[in-house]
């Protein structure tokens, strides 16, 4: 645990990768293979797990440092972040023999979801015991769930690969897929030039993904170098057919097989050995068109899914890549070569399809066509270069996103929170409202879009307007607008306004409007209708 503290400080105090790089490395080379496992699993972003709740967290902060629950509570206001607040209030011990890594994570945080209360209470306390204040900092990380420190996946990737001498892509693919942090994971990542040592045979490619094209169009030369077809709004996946299986994985390194039975049923006609690259949708085969991915979400985090219910979500795997042909990785191959490996993959059914190219002559008409994207139920265009082999992560220069133009409403913040990380004790998660028979209606969450100036900014203004208090949520004076940007509207009923909104973002502070002038929910409710809800 010592030597995993040390790692997560390095990393969180530095911004260069050369030694966020250099600091993976040694840590990788020195620390024992079972703690090494465990690292890579963590900062990867797999999750272990929350199984104790804030609200006990901090019933024995209180009582290990004698200090009152409601003095606890103010010191995680002022802090922002639990995490920090309970490690500076757990009374500091001698330097102690700290449990391992693998120690901690094994035997202390996994269990805590299959035992009692007071059993839970005994191990955090235990375990406190033994840490000093930087390694309760990293024990109480784990314990939240969703531990995050200062390092993209392509960083870690970055980092193992050097360690085994292999190339970034084939360390990627070792990563890949589902496996289990234990010393023969450690010896199949770190195998000198073995590309073959992968999890199993049902493992995913890592994917290839696309940068936003925010320069125009004009910045990307002959419009004959470019593969375009539309972007469909799903969920990406790879299905792989290898050594008599059939696997569905999504981007989130997730098998989501049943999920989407028929799928799996007509991947049987795909020749073994073939691993194709494209996205689930829901499917109207009477308008040709996908469905609204909310359509989608019905078949999403379902274990199994009755035959009787394929009918209601009808759903199509529609393939743009082939990574994977007759047990033989292509990837290095060009666009054009893969595409031409697709069409010939399997014939087109009601529910495996292959993407159909679109051609045209002209940059502006690929512009023009943009503004049929909603009506034909897709998010934009990918445009991909035909020369472009497939890569993990987003190489630049290959592959592109036009993505139509948001929805936008005006809203009113009428509550804020602090953030997480480098934004722990701003005000940096607001609630914005909208009016409904003259009051405000909650209507969404938003936290990103803003500059550090404006996010400062924004925390005095909502300091100095606090008008009410709920654990670390601050009610504000509904003083301020904000334009709200999102990709897609849908009816909910968890949502006290009865909406939700896909992917908000703050799109700008409205200091031209009064909130009187920000939008009313019949006008959002006007909009759903337009969809078809």
């Amino acid at each position: 645990m010592k030597r995993f503290t040390a790692l997560y400080f390095e990393l969180d105090e530095t911004t260069r990768t050369s030694e966020k790089i250099a600091a993976l490395g040694r840590y990788f080379r020195e620390a024992p293979p079972l703690d090494a496992a465990w690292a890579i699993f963590i900062v990867s972003g797999r999750k272990i797990g929350k199984a104790v709740s804030s609200r006990l967290l901090r019933q024995w902060a209180a009582e290990a440092s004698g200090y009152p629950d409601w003095l606890v509570d103010q010191c995680y206001r002022v802090v922002g972040d639990l995490s920090e607040t309970i490690s500076l209030l757990v009374p500091t011990v001698a330097d102690t023999n700290a449990p391992s890594l693998h120690e901690i994570v094994e035997e202390r945080v996994r269990p805590l979801g299959s035992i009692t209360q007071d059993s839970q209470r005994e191990v955090i306390l235990g375990t406190w015991s033994q840490l000093n204040t930087d390694e309760r900092l990293v024990f109480h990380k784990l314990l939240s769930g969703n531990f995050r420190v200062g390092v993209s996946k392509q960083l870690l990737i970055r980092a193992l690969a050097e360690v085994a001498d292999v190339s970034s892509a084939v360390m990627a693919h070792r990563l890949a897929g589902q496996w289990m942090p234990d010393e023969t994971t450690m010896d199949r990542l770190l195998a000198r030039h073995d590309p073959a040592a992968v999890a199993d045979s049902g493992t995913p490619y890592p994917f290839m993904l696309a940068h936003a094209l925010h320069d125009g169009t004009s910045s990307l030369g002959a419009i004959a170098d470019w593969l375009i077809e539309w972007k469909w709004d799903g969920i990406r996946a790879q299905l792989i057919r290898r050594a008599g299986q059939i696997t569905l994985w999504s981007r989130g390194d997730e098998v989501v097989s049943g999920a989407f039975p028929e799928i799996i049923q007509a991947a049987s006609a795909l020749p073994e050995g073939t691993v194709l690259d494209g996205e689930i949708v829901a499917w109207n085969d009477e308008t040709s068109k996908p469905e609204p991915f909310i359509r989608l979400q019905r078949r999403l985090n379902r274990q199994t899914v009755e035959m009787t219910f394929w009918p209601e979500v009808p759903v199509t795997f529609i393939a743009f890549d082939a990574l994977e042909i007759d047990g033989a990785d292509v990837r290095d191959r060009s666009l054009v070569e893969r595409r031409a490996m697709l069409e010939t993959s399997f014939p087109t059914t009601s529910t495996l399809r292959k993407s159909t190219p679109l051609h045209y002559e002209t940059w502006d008409e690929v512009l023009h066509i943009m503004e049929e994207a909603r009506s034909r139920g897709v998010e934009g265009i990918m445009l991909k270069r035909l020369a472009s082999p497939y890569q993990p992560g987003r190489p630049t220069g290959l592959w592109w996103k036009l993505k139509v133009e948001p929805y936008t409403m005006d809203a009113v913040m009428i509550a804020a929170e602090p953030g997480r990380g480098r934004r722990a004790g701003l005000l940096t998660d607001y609630t914005f409202g909208v009016w409904d028979n003259g009051s405000l209606v909650p209507i969404t969450k938003a936290y990103s879009g803003l500059t550090d100036v404006e996010i400062v900014e924004i925390d005095r203004f909502a300091r100095r307007h606090t008008t009410g208090r709920h654990g670390p949520v601050h009610t504000i004076e509904p003083l301020m607008v904000f334009e709200i940007g999102f990709e897609a509207i849908q009816l909910s009923p968890r949502h006290k306004s009865g909406i939700a909104l896909r992917f908000p973002q703050i799109l700008r502070i409205r200091k031209d409007k009064k909130p009187a002038e920000a939008d009313r929910l019949e006008t959002m409710q006007e909009l759903l209708r337009s969809m078809g809800y």
